[in-house]
């Protein structure tokens, strides 16, 4: 019951938070986009958290606890909330000011890029038992190198990156869309300090690296 109630408070102070950030520079509720963007994030990731509070606890006790030790990580963390924190705001006040529009098509089609992403981000969860939120070598962890962990090194990042890269377009902004362009830099620099941690201390992880070349996108990176 205990990891329910924590799981349902950081559920409950992220909706709020998101939506505040959104709504507010936005000046009214009447937000489609805003809205639109919501139903997609949060029903989602309420379903899955349900899926793993009975199926797999454990995992999703990881997924809660979101202290970096590593120095780097804690910069690339506090980054990557920065950046979400000016995209989400430039985004409410883009719907009020008026700035930029972005077509319907776009809108329709950066909708179907983050539900996926989503059911990808679900996918890597159920392949990787290891999936903690946070950078580090845990107690009797092994290398996962099948399904999307035999296509890229770090599937999760690679759907995050189309996750993000969807939620300013879902918002209806291309202004908070330059906003978010920074985070594929900012997984970079997580990607490249991960692996210096895993080579280090995760067994079979460098010759992992020599049998998956790519660590995010498929013969390019």
């Amino acid at each position: 019951m205990s990891l329910l109630i924590r799981a349902l408070i950081k559920y409950v102070i992220g909706l709020l938070l998101v939506g505040g950030l959104i709504f507010l520079p936005a000046g009214t509720l009447s937000f489609g986009n805003g809205i639109l963007f919501i139903g997609l994030l949060f029903l989602p990731m309420l379903l899955l958290g349900v899926f793993l509070f009975l199926k797999s606890p454990e995992l999703l006790e990881k997924r809660l606890n979101v202290k970096e030790r590593e120095h780097t990580q804690k910069g690339v963390v506090a980054v990557s909330g920065l950046l979400f924190f000016v995209g989400f705001i430039v985004a409410g006040l883009d719907f009020r000011f008026g700035w930029s529009h972005v077509p319907r098509g776009v809108v329709i089609a950066a909708s179907v890029v983050l539900f996926l992403s989503y059911a990808l981000y679900a996918e890597v969860m159920r392949e990787n038992a290891y999936l903690s939120r946070t950078v580090e070598v845990q107690k009797g962890q092994r290398v996962i190198d099948t399904g999307l962990y035999g296509i890229v090194r770090h599937p999760m990042y690679a759907v995050t990156v189309w996750l993000f890269l969807a939620i300013p377009l879902v918002l209806g902004s291309w202004w908070s869309l330059l906003c978010f362009l920074p985070y594929v830099a900012v997984i970079v620099v997580r990607i490249r300090d991960e692996e210096r941690v895993l080579s280090e201390g995760l067994l079979g992880y460098s010759d992992y690296k020599k049998r998956v070349k790519y660590r995010l996108i498929p013969f390019i990176w």
